[in-house]
C-alpha cells in the first residue's frame, strides 16, 4: 500500500505592476513611504519594491555612499549620536552603526564610553 503524497501549494505567479502603478510606487517612495509600506500597499514582496525602485533609478534611502560614511565617521568622532547622524544623512541609526563598524570604528555605549 502506498502513502499518498502531501498536497503542495502550486507556486504563485509573480504579480506584475502596471506602468501607472510603478509610477505611483516610485512617487510614494520619494514622498517618504517605506519599502515595507509599499510592499503591503501593492501586495508585493519588499525585495520586489526595491528592485522596481532600482530599475526606475530611484536613490534608495538608508544606503550610504562612501563620502557619507566618511562624514558619519567624522561626526561620530566629534561626539554625535548614531540617531543624530542618521537623521542628518537620511538613514537609520542602525545603518550608521553598521557602516561605522565596517570601517572599524568602536561604538560607544549609551553613556558615551567606548566598548
Amino acid at each position: 500500500m502506498t502513502t499518498p503524497s502531501p498536497e503542495r501549494a502550486k507556486p504563485r505567479r509573480a504579480r506584475q505592476l502596471s506602468e501607472q502603478q510603478v509610477d505611483k510606487l516610485t512617487a510614494a517612495y520619494q514622498a517618504g513611504d517605506t519599502v515595507y509600506d509599499l510592499a503591503e500597499r501593492f501586495k508585493i514582496n519588499r525585495k520586489t519594491v526595491s528592485d522596481i525602485l532600482h530599475r526606475a533609478g530611484v536613490q534608495i534611502r538608508g544606503r550610504l555612499a562612501p563620502d557619507q560614511v566618511d562624514e558619519a565617521v567624522r561626526l561620530y568622532a566629534a561626539g554625535w549620536s548614531l540617531a543624530r547622524i542618521g537623521v542628518t544623512l537620511d538613514t537609520t541609526a542602525n545603518t550608521v552603526r553598521a557602516r561605522l563598524l565596517d570601517r572599524g570604528v568602536r561604538i560607544r555605549d549609551p553613556h558615551g564610553h567606548t566598548r
